[in-house]
């Protein structure tokens, strides 16, 4: 996998898939060092979600590196 493989990052904390009033909270599942930097598997206890984040060498914040999976479809 490389860098273009990974989609856009959104902000550490979405609200564009939360559900009205739910803003994911993430908590990191486990980490993994790869070439890119720290893989980290994170989860919404909230609602259960889940979603991959990318530390970079010498970054101070992970950013999303893949969409969020397991989101419950909207009612209606």
């Amino acid at each position: 996998m490389t860098s273009r493989d990974l989609a856009p990052p959104p902000t550490h904390r979405s609200t564009a898939a939360a559900a009205p009033g739910h803003e994911h909270g993430w908590v990191t599942e486990s980490t993994h060092v790869t070439s890119h930097g720290e893989i980290r598997y994170v989860r919404c206890p909230e609602c259960g979600v889940r979603r991959m984040d990318l530390l970079t060498p010498g970054g101070l914040v992970a950013q999303g590196a893949s969409r969020i999976v397991g989101e419950r479809p909207a009612a209606g």
